[in-house]
């Protein structure tokens, strides 16, 4: 049965995982490198891989013999070695010069806004909430999942050249805490 209570709580602790605003300086530099981030279809696969986490995910995992904590650690090298492109300058993923590449599913949709951390959480959430109403909260995380990215070139011009490299470094040293906090916390030690 829905629950308004649960959804809005579902949806604040989906909201606060997912950060899609927080994710904003890292999509705005992935454009600047060239990538072409199309808001349907990176809010579309996200949702997609929330979903099949909320009702088949530790069966997923299971069947490839993948623990939840090794998924997280993986995810986390992921966020690792992107805060380190945005810190650094450095470019460790493929080149994304190319006009034609598009980064709407790897690495937008995963692991930056459906990544270990988003669907662990949805996994986790199964425990104490129904699947009515984590799916509800899913999907108004979408919507704001959306309404970002597809505004996401107006927010960029908006932005100045130095507001826009602050914020990348400021978030891309963020993302390497974010990393080593996630890496620490599914040691298992």
């Amino acid at each position: 049965m829905l629950s308004v209570k649960a959804i809005l709580t579902t949806s604040l602790i989906l909201f606060s995982v997912i950060d899609i605003i927080g994710s904003l300086p890292v999509i705005l530099d992935m454009k600047q490198k060239g990538m072409r981030v199309h808001a349907a279809t990176s809010t579309i696969a996200a949702g997609m891989l929330m979903v099949a986490f909320l009702f088949f995910g530790t069966a997923l995992l299971g069947l490839f013999g993948v623990e939840v904590s090794s998924f997280a650690l993986a995810g986390s090298l992921i966020i690792l070695f992107i805060g380190l492109e945005m810190v650094l300058g450095i470019r460790i993923f493929r080149d994304f010069e190319d006009q034609s590449s598009s980064g709407s599913i790897v690495p937008i949709a995963f692991p930056i806004l459906a990544g270990a951390g988003t669907l662990t959480t949805v996994i986790s959430l199964r425990a104490d909430h129904s699947a009515l109403n984590i799916l509800a909260s899913i999907v108004i995380n979408l919507i704001l999942i959306y309404l970002v990215l597809r505004s996401s070139g107006w927010l960029e011009r908006k932005m100045s050249k130095e507001l826009k490299n602050t914020l990348r470094k400021v978030f891309g040293i963020l993302l390497i805490a974010i990393a080593i906090q996630m890496f620490k916390g599914n040691l298992g030690v």
